[in-house]
């Protein structure tokens, strides 16, 4: 298992996209959170603190459709990745706001749970961790079918302790099989409330993969840099070796757990302000020029709030759509079943 110290160069245009889009990313989050609280919404989870880390991930992904791009099966602090890879504050919000045009389920799921098919991201589930055990089936494909499309699979440190993570570990490595997925667990030191050094004996969650065969790395995922470099040897090796690489990521939690523990703000290491001071510092834009970037993106995330306001809820007839892969007449009713 490596500790990364790797500080990569990254072109002045590269890093203020990758500012831009980590205000987008918090400017929407800190709008959904406003949302719930105003009663427009029933329950918030997400990202704010790992833009760091989601950003560079989103931007480096291999996107399309169909097993020569990569797959991904997500957790519900995915946000950042989303946006990196072209989602939009408005879809976010209308599944927030419960709206029947919500694109990624119909204003069926809670908030930041994605289906976007013609990007691979494959349909989220609410149950912990479940997202570990379906990926080898995906990298599975991949490695019949050859090129060098990786499936790509990310969570949190509590729902390491979970068997569908074991799991992952085990169906990724078996010798003569190894699969082409690239293992994330973005470690925030919480589950819940739940502190995690009251839970982990292991001293990195990444030393899991040392005895699995793989390679591993543990970095610093508030900062753009060692993670852009993390993220890129990281998939450049499960794209040219096809195996696994199992990479942990220590993040901050800006607004606990989810609205269910108030979403208040903590006193943790805000990666945005980080990454704007060293943009500064180094003359590549100027704190009139951030500042323009943060209204922008408020102004955006409160017009996409009064939209969506004005788009239908679901209807109860509507509730068997889409369960069926091309069943568009109910198949349960066809069938008599309830």
């Amino acid at each position: 298992m490596q500790k990364s110290t790797l500080r990569p160069r990254l072109e002045p245009g590269l890093q203020l996209r990758i500012h831009e889009l980590m205000v987008k990313t918090r400017c929407l989050e800190e709008r959904m959170i406003k949302m719930n609280r105003d009663g427009e919404g029933y329950f918030w989870i997400g990202a704010p603190g790992e833009e760091a880390f989601g950003i560079p991930l989103g931007l480096q992904v291999k996107k399309g459709q169909g097993p020569d791009f990569d797959y991904l099966h997500l957790h519900y602090r995915s946000s950042p990745l989303i946006m990196a890879m072209g989602g939009t504050m408005l879809d976010s919000i209308r599944q927030m706001g419960m709206r029947a045009t919500d694109r990624y389920s119909a204003g069926r799921n809670f908030t930041n749970h994605y289906a976007i098919p013609e990007w691979n991201v494959v349909p989220m589930a609410p149950t912990i961790e479940t997202q570990y055990l379906i990926a080898p089936g995906t990298a599975w494909v991949q490695k019949r079918h050859g090129g060098d499309g990786i499936t790509i699979v990310n969570g949190g440190d509590a729902g390491s302790a979970e068997g569908d993570f074991a799991s992952c570990l085990i169906w990724s490595t078996r010798p003569g099989k190894e699969l082409p997925v690239l293992i994330i667990v973005v470690n925030n030191k919480f589950g819940i409330s739940t502190p995690y050094d009251t839970q982990h004996g292991e001293r990195n969650i990444a030393d899991r993969g040392i005895a699995h065969g793989m390679p591993t790395k543990v970095i610093n995922g508030n900062d753009v840099f060692e993670s852009w470099a993390a993220i890129e040897e990281a998939m450049r090796y499960v794209r040219t070796e096809r195996r696994p690489f199992l990479l942990e990521a220590h993040v901050s939690r800006l607004n606990g757990h989810s609205s269910s523990s108030g979403a208040n703000r903590i006193d943790e290491p805000d990666c945005i302000a980080t990454f704007e001071k060293q943009l500064v510092d180094e003359g590549i834009c100027s704190p009139g020029e951030i500042r323009v970037t943060w209204e922008r993106f408020r102004d955006e995330a409160n017009a996409c709030v009064k939209q969506q306001r004005t788009e239908p809820f679901p209807q109860a007839s509507d509730i068997w759509n889409n369960a069926f892969h091309n069943d568009s007449d109910n198949a349960i009713a066809k069938a008599g079943g309830d």
